[in-house]
């Protein structure tokens, strides 16, 4: 009997195993860029550095519901970059069994901190922590660190730097969310100063109109035999 339990037990332990949710994760990248989008979610206080590039977004149906960031820890007297990217992580409606992700251009250094998500809901509005152009011989961080909004109203902080203030909030998504992002980066500049990411614009996308029926009862006829 002893040993029928113990085997027992084993068996629970090893099943309870194969009962862990799977999450699959891919890389969107460009393949969904030509989704339409209904506004654009910015703010004022990006800097100056850079040129915007690429959007890249969420597959259709498919809206943000966390993050991640890559950020340059404080490097003590030599050049810092602070926040170099910011990657959206897209779910379709409440399954986040299988997600995108979209990034848009990142910086070249940091590492990306583990992700970030909303209780429930969406992504829906954002605020920027910038610190200001530091002048001819300063060492420009540009955009430290970054909050967003969920549609469940939690608020998200990422773990970035502290160097600057953090302006106002973004408008917000009405009935939709995020669904895509645009960087504004400075390229790698070598030997000059580095402030890699200076400003980034979010896509903000309407939720599909989804028709609903009710069901039709069915009578239920008995033959005899």
């Amino acid at each position: 009997m002893v040993r029928l339990f113990t085997i027992v037990a084993v068996l629970a332990v090893l099943s309870s195993g194969f009962c862990e949710e799977k999450i699959f994760m891919q890389r969107a990248g460009v393949a969904f860029s030509n989704r339409e989008y209904r506004s654009m979610l910015t703010v004022t206080n990006g800097e100056q550095f850079g040129s915007w590039t690429w959007p890249e977004m969420c597959p259709d149906n498919f809206f943000a519901v966390g993050f991640s960031v890559r950020v340059e820890s404080n490097q003590y007297g030599l050049d810092d970059t602070a926040l170099n990217g910011i990657r959206l992580i897209c779910a379709k409606d409440e399954d986040r069994s299988f997600l995108y992700t979209v990034e848009s251009h990142t910086g070249y250094f940091g590492v990306w901190s583990q992700p970030q998500y909303c209780p429930s809901g969406v992504l829906t509005s954002f605020q920027l922590r910038v610190e200001p152009h530091q002048g001819l011989f300063g060492d420009d961080t540009t955009v430290n660190n970054i909050k967003f909004r969920c549609s469940s109203n939690p608020m998200l902080e990422a773990p970035g730097m502290d160097w600057g203030e953090y302006g106002h909030w973004s408008a917000e998504c009405t009935n939709g969310g995020i669904c895509g992002i645009e960087s504004k980066m400075e390229e790698y500049q070598y030997a000059l100063d580095d402030s890699t990411l200076n400003d980034v614009r979010f896509h903000c996308c309407a939720k599909s109109q989804q028709i609903t029926t009710t069901p039709q009862s069915l009578e239920c006829t008995h033959v005899r035999g």
